[in-house]
């Protein structure tokens, strides 16, 4: 009996060593790939703000329509630009040579990054641009100082501006905020939303058997649990006739 439990604790030990990870000042994306309005979402804006320059290589287009809840057509009318073939995974429109020419660095791919760093990292990061006319692209980021990437969403959110503060370090941004003239077609709320949903898909993207998995793994773990009892009333059972 203490043999089995504590094959089951360790089984659930790498994932609750993840769930422990520290957060930091991390925002909490609070995702959720059972929401098939969010990804649908999610993946028209990755579509139109990420696609252009990042790819997804461990992610294939005919892996889309059961996890949006939509068929095949729709992908091809909304998200995917150019010919390809259902098996194809999702590969950046810019070419990887130009890109690094034109900002230093080839954009990384994004199939696991929401894997690596994590929803809330991706979450908190595009939530934390502001202009900075010092930096190489004219933006920085709270979470990634001097990132490459500039501020795609920017019309979505407006043109957040930091608030300073001098410390005993010297100068250092106490916060982001959207000038009331400089605001983007969104409202914060909406723009919260809107990069939520990208967070969300790209926690889909980084491991598309979620669902599934956390779904069987609830069966599995009731059934171990069904199973233990059964086996420790045989073993009573059977040593019932020593004793």
């Amino acid at each position: 009996m203490r043999k089995i439990a504590l094959a089951m604790l360790l089984t659930l030990a790498p994932g609750a060593a993840l769930a422990a990870a520290p957060a930091g000042d991390l925002m909490d994306a609070r995702v959720d790939v059972s929401d098939e309005a969010s990804l649908q979402r999610g993946a028209k804006l990755f579509a139109n703000y990420c696609m252009g320059c990042h790819s997804a290589k461990f992610v294939r287009w005919n892996a889309m329509p059961d996890a949006l809840g939509v068929p095949m057509e729709t992908i091809e009318d909304n998200i995917i630009f150019g010919e390809y073939q259902a098996g194809d995974v999702i590969r950046a429109a810019m070419p990887a040579d130009d890109a690094e020419e034109w900002f230093g660095v080839a954009p990384p791919d994004l199939s696991l990054t929401a894997r690596s760093r994590g929803a809330d990292w991706v979450y908190t990061y595009l939530n934390s641009y502001y202009r900075d006319p010092e930096a190489s692209t004219g933006w920085n980021n709270l979470v990634l100082e001097n990132s490459a990437m500039p501020h795609v969403l920017w019309r979505l959110q407006g043109v957040p501006e930091a608030d300073y503060e001098e410390t005993d370090d010297g100068v250092r941004v106490a916060g982001i905020r959207v000038p009331e003239s400089a605001a983007g077609t969104m409202s914060e709320r909406e723009y919260h939303q809107a990069t939520r949903d990208i967070t969300n898909f790209m926690a889909w993207m980084a491991e598309p058997a979620r669902e599934t998995r956390q779904t069987l793994g609830i069966w599995v773990i009731g059934f171990l649990i069904v199973f233990t009892g059964l086996a420790y009333l045989l073993k009573r059972e059977y040593w019932r006739d020593i004793h």
